[in-house]
């Protein structure tokens, strides 16, 4: 894997103290949601729980903030989380960048889990969409096929609440981590985000998914996370879309 395209064993904030500054076009971070256990899957765990949600937003905010000398004034930053922090991560995202950067709270709409008698079943994430310079980030509407009558057969713009299904049970991305999520999410997100030949950084890459999507679309991978289990995973994924590619 080059230089510019790799996945490293390494803590987000000690990673983003390597990365050359004003080189990154977009950063996606799935990071833990703090759901209070630990994540597990057929092929991989990760601990999910710290002391208190202040713990939660002081460990997100010093990584965030170590991250922002890599990003170019046109670089975008999407913050993907869940009911349980969304609020506290949008104020440490105002506090960082500044409020006047927010671009969009996006919503990703799946069909999955979250159901209970005690309240409406819980079918969506959090996606927070911000950018360095408001006069000067880059972005590519989505097209989505249209629902409407008036527009069978067409494309649309994408909304706010990107309707992409969960991996289910069978599909043959599923490589058996936990809260991997689906190349369909990501390919969007990073069509929309970084420009044609950019850099996509993954800070807590997991399974490596937001890795094989940039690269699929011709973009530099760059990742890292503190799983062992994940960066071995990470890399028997994304080395073949790389080499298959050339995005490197």
């Amino acid at each position: 894997m080059s230089k510019r395209s790799r996945i490293e064993h390494a803590d987000w904030l000690d990673f983003a103290a390597l990365l050359a500054p004003r080189s990154i076009d977009l950063v996606y971070a799935d990071p833990p949601f703090n759901t209070g256990s630990t994540q597990t899957g057929q092929h991989g765990a990760y601990p999910d729980a710290w002391p208190t949600v202040g713990d939660w937003v002081a460990w997100l905010r010093a990584r965030l903030g170590a991250t922002l000398p890599a990003l170019k004034p046109s670089a975008c930053v999407l913050l993907h989380i869940d009911w349980r922090t969304s609020h506290h991560a949008r104020l440490a995202l105002d506090e960082l960048l500044g409020a006047d950067r927010f671009v969009n709270h996006l919503v990703w709409a799946y069909g999955l889990g979250g159901s209970s008698p005690r309240r409406f079943a819980r079918k969506h994430d959090d996606i927070l969409f911000y950018c360095v310079d408001p006069g000067a980030y880059w972005f590519e509407p989505p097209m989505v096929p249209a629902t409407s009558n008036r527009m069978a057969g067409q494309m649309k713009k994408a909304t706010d609440v990107l309707d992409v299904p969960a991996i289910n049970n069978m599909a043959a991305e599923r490589c058996g981590y936990p809260t991997q999520k689906p190349l369909a999410l990501l390919e969007m997100l990073i069509g929309a985000c970084c420009p044609p030949g950019g850099t996509v950084l993954d800070p807590v890459c997991g399974s490596g998914t937001t890795l094989v999507a940039a690269a699929r679309l011709g973009r530099q991978a760059i990742g890292c996370d503190v799983n062992p289990d994940a960066v071995a995973i990470a890399r028997t994924r994304v080395e073949p879309e790389i080499a298959n590619t050339g995005s490197g």
